[in-house]
């Protein structure tokens, strides 16, 4: 009987270690797939080079006072936005509707193993930031001397708050952010096995090294977000599980002043612009005039 239990033992333990293995392949998968905006925007396509095996599928829409034929440096800006994980810009479209309507130039970007563009695998941010840095590249090319201003939701903040030496950006906006990787893989494990999930997400942490030569001290934007020097809005629903209302007012306590924090309430990890979209449009708007178009 006790060769019988200990073998079971075994199995279980093996077949645990089997479904981990694959939940982590499942996780930094990469399936490109066709993306189409909705052509009311006018969007420009591009395609940006940010490294060896990423090509980052992307959509310029010009301000309407620059297709009306004003001169260089009068614009409002420009506004680069960055979906979150599993994703691509379809997610940002009706952002890019209203910041188009405010007078910005925006650029769309499907970030690098998301949507139509390429990479190795998925990397929680880390490479995603080397899209940023081309897009914003490629921003600052199309609007000199005008200001730049960011929205990056979940992965797509992370991957702006872990790029190293990007081009300036004058203000960003942070929605639904994961201070750590080891915090992000926790809360997510918890919410569907409970109180197993602590220990199994250190397992799937372990994967990290091996699989993608990445420390899980490399995906901490909390340790970054204080050196980012740009005004900062930093946004989450008080109902976020994927990234809990404490995990955020730890982001914000790290933030360097100018800063702010809007708790969206009742909302889950959800699209806040879809969520609560006058409020949204209301502060996000008047935020932006304020450190981008310097109104």
């Amino acid at each position: 009987m006790g060769m019988r239990l200990l073998s079971v033992f075994l199995l279980l333990i093996l077949l645990g270690a089997v479904v981990l293995w694959l939940l982590g392949s499942f996780l930094i998968k990469v399936e490109p797939r066709a993306v189409a905006l909705d052509t009311a925007l006018g969007a420009q396509s591009l395609t940006l080079d940010a490294g060896p095996g990423q090509r980052v599928a992307a959509s310029f829409v010009p301000a309407q006072e620059a297709s009306k034929g004003a001169g260089k440096g009068k614009g409002k800006g420009g506004i680069l936005l960055l979906h979150g994980i599993r994703s691509d810009r379809r997610q940002m479209e009706a952002r890019a509707a209203f910041l188009h309507r405010e007078g910005y130039a925006v650029m769309l970007i499907d970030l690098p193993g998301q949507g139509a563009s390429t990479a190795p695998a998925v990397t929680f941010g880390l490479n995603e930031a080397e899209g940023v840095r081309a897009a914003l590249e490629e921003l600052q090319r199309r609007l000199p001397g005008q200001r730049i201003g960011v929205i990056g939701v979940s992965l797509g903040a992370a991957s702006l708050v872990l790029c190293r030496d990007c081009p300036k950006v004058d203000a960003a906006v942070l929605e639904s952010m994961y201070p750590s990787i080891e915090e992000a893989v926790e809360d997510r494990m918890r919410m569907r096995l409970g109180a197993l999930g602590a220990p199994l997400s250190r397992l799937l942490l372990w994967q990290l090294p091996l699989r993608l030569d990445i420390q899980p001290a490399q995906l901490r934007p909390i340790a970054h977000v204080g050196s980012l020097g740009m005004p900062l809005l930093i946004a989450a629903g008080s109902a976020d599980r994927h990234t809990t209302l404490a995990e955020t007012e730890r982001l914000y306590a790290a933030a360097a002043a100018p800063k702010s924090l809007w708790v969206v309430d009742g909302a889950a990890h959800v699209d806040l612009h879809g969520y609560a979209t006058a409020e949204y449009e209301s502060r996000v708007g008047a935020f932006l005039a304020r450190y981008v178009a310097g109104h």
